[in-house]
């Protein structure tokens, strides 16, 4: 009986190299925020740190930048809600390296000088908060309060003497040391980066700063069965369109549509517009910059003016009119463009109405 010699396995040709996916080539990879930041100018860092502690609204009530000529060895301050003037300091450093303890000497002898001259209080807490982190020499001294300060003694001369103020020179006199001696120096952290990327991708400038899209919208609030006080306006707007249509006084709304389904639909569809437009307000402050919807309600009515102005025959025909028109805009240039829903644009236009940028009868 004859033996079948052994399969050969076949050669395969190599993979071929992954494609390339269309926005990759428009505009690269994703930088990841760690990198992204570490790019940033120094002023761009204190301005990102500001954004971040801002957003620590449940902690604090003020947040101030300080950064630049001046600012007394402040940049970024926040005072803590009902703290009774407590308040946090924020040293922003956007070094190349991490830092070290000859980077923050400095820092140490102005918070020292100008509480011993009581331009300030001393904070609760102070944060060292830098793209490259603290090494390790400057993590173990921030741990231990006393070798941080025995530290500052020691190096005062080389780094603080003369570096604290351009118009003086500071010396570590008795009063200086006396002073220091007093200080609790267990108020000095730092935050890692990570931790305050994770912060701020919880605020309206994240976006903004990383790119990657917004987040998913919630579903807008639908409106109560009766109108509030925030619609008074439009509502009105509506029953004068109405009336103008139906050629009568409407002065009860309901009883005046109750034979007109067609109204009383229509209505009841612009009540959700609006709410759903109000949903897009709100979601446009909580993940981007003030200003971004306000910007899409101008775009809006910019497109609908001429039907606002044009010959109708009545109020509620220039309704349908200008809210036709806000349904085919291109909306393309607002950030906000991958959320809005068709109701929106009807919606803005009664927000238009609302603020009284349109009026439906003239």
């Amino acid at each position: 009986m004859s033996k079948f010699p052994p399969p050969v396995p076949i050669p395969q040709p190599a993979a071929p190299p992954p494609g390339l996916a269309a926005d990759v080539v428009a505009s690269g990879l994703p930088v990841h925020p760690e990198d992204r930041v570490r790019l940033f100018s120094p002023d761009q860092w204190e301005r990102f740190v500001q954004e971040w502690v801002d957003s620590l609204r449940d902690e604090y009530e003020l947040v101030e930048r300080c950064g630049g000529a001046g600012d007394m060895g402040r940049d970024v301050i926040a005072t803590v809600k009902g703290g009774n003037g407590a308040w946090d300091n924020y040293q922003c450093k956007h070094y190349q390296k991490v830092l070290a303890p000859g980077d923050v000497w400095v820092e140490l002898g102005k918070l020292a000088y100008y509480t011993l001259k009581g331009e300030y209080s001393y904070p609760r807490s102070y944060f060292f908060v830098a793209p490259q982190g603290v090494g390790p020499k400057l993590s173990n001294l921030l741990k231990k309060p006393h070798a941080l300060r025995d530290g500052l003694l020691a190096n005062w001369d080389k780094a603080c003497r003369t570096e604290i103020t351009k118009t003086e020179v500071v010396d570590c006199d008795a009063a200086m040391k006396a002073h220091i001696a007093s200080l609790d120096f267990s108020i000095f952290k730092t935050k890692p980066l990570l931790r305050i990327i994770e912060g701020h991708a919880k605020t309206c400038w994240y976006v903004a700063r990383f790119g990657g899209g917004l987040p998913p919208r919630p579903e807008p609030t639908p409106p109560p069965g009766d109108p509030t006080d925030n619609e008074a306006v439009f509502v009105g707007e509506l029953r004068r369109a109405y009336a103008d249509h139906l050629k009568q006084d409407l002065k009860d709304l309901d009883a005046g549509l109750a034979s007109r389904e067609d109204l009383r639909e229509h209505f009841h569809d612009a009540r959700v517009e609006f709410y759903s437009a109000e949903g897009l307000r709100t979601f446009s402050r909580d993940t981007l910059p003030q200003g971004e919807f306000e910007k899409l309600q101008d775009e809006v009515h910019s497109g609908v003016k001429d039907d606002v102005r044009g010959v109708h025959a009545d109020g509620y025909q220039r309704v349908l009119a200008v809210v036709k028109t806000a349904r085919a805009m291109q909306l393309t240039s607002n950030p906000l463009t991958t959320r809005i829903h068709t109701r929106d644009r009807g919606g803005i236009c009664h927000q238009l109405a609302n603020d009284g940028k349109a009026r439906w009868v003239k």
